[in-house]
């Protein structure tokens, strides 16, 4: 059992939900992602999920876009962030890391040589938004024989007989897209969401389900949460990162985080 499915697996035994904090690697610079991540667990996050910078990054909004022509800008690659991740690690043995990225950067850098360098680096699981499940073989055999997850995305567009066949090739948890549109674009339909998750379980059994986009705080969080076993909050730390002066952004993300968190706890049975 790798890192992330040990997390979920607590918090499911403690009836707690799931926070995965999304940032982009090497933005707005490059020592700013290290210690954002250790702000972020310090303010609750179970999950973080850490942005490949790249180029075309078609299903993220304005705020994640922009950070990653930023970290381009500063020359970020997706070796950089392997080392940002082994650095990470050298203070946190057990937060989960997930990276998110784009076909294109695994493809370039070899299946089988990104899953050596990410296991050595400490990463738990892979979300690579624009992968088809039919194309995934190699990848994730790659990834499962390095005890690692790839973790498949579900929309709301998704027909009952697609979301059955990802379901069949994820792992780690399914990632629910709460609307139609990029990400940050506007906020997540609680009563939309519970409907369609209620229909989607049927297919994913076990496997946990986390919604993302449009949940900027802890009141969005709350709101979308007991639909899910958890929610993925990543444009609205972003623009924090965006505008914070350097030295700030840690307590920034630390007490964001630490909303959502709270928020999050006030679901759990006392």
């Amino acid at each position: 059992m790798n890192r992330l499915a040990a997390r979920l697996q607590a918090l499911k035994a403690t009836r707690r939900k799931a926070l995965n904090t999304f940032v982009t690697a090497g933005d707005p610079a490059l020592e700013a992602t290290v210690p954002a991540m250790h702000a972020l667990v310090r303010g609750g996050a179970d999950i973080i999920e850490l942005g490949v910078p790249f180029s075309d990054p078609e299903a993220d909004g304005p705020a994640i876009q922009a950070a990653s022509e930023r970290a381009l800008a500063n020359g970020v690659r997706l070796a950089d962030v392997l080392r940002m991740t082994g650095e990470f690690r050298r203070r946190d043995a057990a937060t989960p890391i997930v990276l998110m990225g784009y076909l294109n950067q695994f493809l370039k850098y070899g299946y089988s040589a990104f899953c050596a360098r990410a296991q050595a680096e400490g990463v738990d699981g892979v979300i690579v938004v624009n992968m088809p499940p039919e194309e995934c073989g190699a990848f994730k055999a790659e990834l499962a024989a390095r005890h690692m997850d790839l973790i498949l995305l579900v929309a709301p567009t998704t027909t009952p007989r697609r979301a059955q066949v990802i379901a069949e090739h994820a792992s780690g948890f399914v990632y629910y897209v709460s609307y139609k549109g990029i990400t940050g674009a506007q906020q997540a339909d609680a009563d939309a969401v519970g409907a369609r998750l209620a229909a989607l379980r049927t297919h994913t059994g076990e496997l946990p389900v986390l919604v993302g986009f449009g949940i900027k705080d802890g009141a969005a969080a709350a709101r979308v949460a007991p639909h899910a076993d958890g929610v993925v909050v990543g444009s609205a730390l972003v623009q924090t990162m965006a505008e914070a002066p350097l030295r700030a952004i840690p307590v920034r993300l630390e007490s964001q985080a630490r909303d959502i968190r709270t928020a999050l706890d006030a679901l759990s049975p006392q």
